[in-house]
């Protein structure tokens, strides 16, 4: 540096090195930039300074001031347009000095309340054979000009800040990563935990609220609400509301097909965005319009066979969804609309199988009940004629319809209990189990024993109770009717995981080759409620030796 002595050079290294350590250590770019904007300043005694850095198109992508005061900077008609001089040193590679902008050919001037300036040093930050961006001083307070020294001063002040702001860039970059990351984690955890929930409910109306008090877990979301499509006539009714506004959002329950914001949606299948009041404002009521809201959003239900309901919901105040977001609530609408087709068809399936047990009863009863007591009636015609000449005959035939319609009153009773209403009421699993071996032992005479817990599973979803109480009275009916058994035992326990309930029999059993034949729809009834809920159903028999039934249900620390 040329003019200095020994003790001023030694003194403006030190005061560079110092700078240096304080702008590596900055890892926020903007204030990296302003405190950048004021080393120079300090260093080579100008009035103002600013630090340009460019984006991956060519453009300014910050453009930081120092030595005005933020009303001066507000009342600037517009921040720098990369025009003129500025524009000039963007991609420059060799510094700028001017004793006066004005008189440099390529200046522009000043936007307009731009305070005037004289002196100017521009130098690039360069790393490699890339420009990074430039420092722009003005204005020296000691002297007309900026010097030669200064030139070299700020050079290596911009050594320093393509380093520092490289630096910056990467935390920026790492920190953004991680964040995303985090995010997708967050997201991901959200969006499993929903579909366990979800994948285990068999109640529509659980499912809906469940799903919308997931949606407002964000602190972004103002409200929010489901429409659910007729499964016939495709009208779009609204089911469910939550959130700080009160009543629903749109100005009807209910839309048809193609109609507003709602129906568009469900018919497209595509999510609806938009600020509010925006293109569908008049389907918003005037309170939600007057509401100080950002946006609304419709989100499609979808299912195999398309959209089954839409998801609505409001932005707080100055809050926009990002892609991200939009991302997210168009998955839970999917796994919504999932869980309600899944609701759908096991009601439909479970409509199927009433008509084919009733199909089946109806079956069994002509052809058992019905025909022993059509026997039963013969047999005691042909009593009533014998008694005049053959007494002793008539009698043992009267023993015998006798002996007969007994054999049929138990065959009656085994109906019967598979015929009872299938309703738990308020029991737990174990009462309800009890009532049923006490049925299943009055109605048929077998010794059956029921060994598990006094606590009942209290704490076990009703849907997974409901299934194992039925897998267990299908069991029973089965053992009744065609298993011949003396002895019955019925067991309830769990595992790590695992709620299990096994019905063993000592019976004639069967070849397992032959089970659909042998079972019919019971077996099927059993597994399909079993899966329903997550769960299996396995079956083990040999003739002669009896058979077991194992169904279990996931049960883990208390919660399916």
């Amino acid at each position: 540096m040329e003019n200095l002595t020994r003790e001023q050079l030694e003194a403006r290294l030190v005061t560079l090195h110092q700078a240096s350590l304080e702008m590596v250590r900055e890892t926020s770019l903007d204030i990296l930039l302003h405190r950048i904007a004021e080393l120079c300043c300090e260093q080579v005694d100008a009035r103002y300074a600013a630090v340009g850095v460019i984006n991956s198109q060519g453009g300014l992508e910050k453009f930081i001031p120092v030595g005005m005061t933020q009303e001066e900077i507000d009342h600037i008609e517009h921040p720098p347009a990369g025009l003129g001089l500025i524009g000039q040193l963007m991609h420059a590679t060799h510094p700028l000095r001017l004793k006066d902008i004005l008189s440099y050919p390529n200046s522009v001037g000043y936007p307009a309340n731009h305070p005037q300036m004289k002196s100017f040093l521009g130098v690039p930050i360069r790393q490699g054979d890339a420009t990074l961006g430039q420092i722009y001083l003005t204005d020296k307070t000691t002297a007309p000009e900026f010097t030669l020294e200064d030139e070299q001063v700020i050079q290596m002040m911009a050594a320093y800040a393509a380093i520092a702001i490289s630096n910056a860039r990467l935390y920026q970059e790492l920190n953004n990563r991680d964040k995303a990351l985090t995010r997708r984690n967050q997201d991901l955890a959200l969006l499993n935990d929903l579909a366990s929930t979800l994948a285990t409910s068999l109640d529509t109306d659980d499912i809906l609220r469940t799903a919308l008090n997931r949606v407002m877990e964000n602190p972004q979301i103002a409200a929010t609400e489901i429409f659910l499509s007729n499964e016939f006539t495709h009208h779009l009714q609204l089911m469910h509301h939550l959130g700080e506004l009160e009543g629903n959002l749109w100005i009807r329950d209910s839309f048809n097909d193609g109609e507003g914001p709602i129906g568009t949606t469900a018919t497209t299948g595509n999510a609806i965005v938009s600020d509010i009041p925006g293109e569908y404002g008049r389907y918003l009521k005037p309170d939600v319009k007057m509401a100080d809201l950002a946006q609304f959003a419709c989100f499609p239900l979808t299912g195999r066979r398309g959209a089954l309901g839409v998801l609505c919901l409001a932005t707080v105040p100055y809050k926009t969804l990002d892609e991200h977001e939009i991302q997210l609530f168009t998955a839970i609408g999917a796994w919504v609309g999932t869980a309600i087709e899944n609701v759908r068809l096991y009601n439909q399936g479970m409509k199927i199988a009433i008509l084919e047990e009733r199909e089946r009863i109806g079956m069994d009863l002509h052809d058992g009940v019905i025909q022993s007591i059509y026997a039963v009636g013969l047999g005691l015609e042909h009593a009533r004629l014998l008694m005049p000449t053959d007494p002793a005959k008539s009698e043992d035939k009267i023993k015998q319809a006798i002996a007969d319609l007994n054999h049929t009153i138990r065959d009656i009773r085994s109906y019967i209990l598979d015929l009872r209403p299938r309703q738990m009421s308020e029991e737990n699993l174990m009462d309800a189990l009890r009532r049923l071996v006490a049925e299943f032992k009055k109605n048929t005479l077998l010794d059956i024993v029921l060994d598990g817990p006094d606590d009942g599973f209290s704490a076990l979803p009703q849907s997974h109770a409901v299934a194992l109480f039925h897998i267990c009275q299908e069991a029973l009916a089965n053992i009744a009717k065609h298993a011949h058994a003396t002895q019955v035992k019925v067991t309830l326990w769990r595992s790590a995981d695992r709620l299990l309930l096994e019905i063993h029999d000592n019976g004639s059993g069967f070849d397992q080759t032959h089970t659909s034949l042998t079972l019919g729809h019971g077996l099927a009834n059993m597994n399909t409620r079993a899966r329903n809920v997550g769960g299996e159903v396995e079956i083990s028999s040999e003739p002669d030796e009896g058979t077991t039934i194992l169904a279990w249900v996931p049960f883990k620390d208390g919660i399916a």
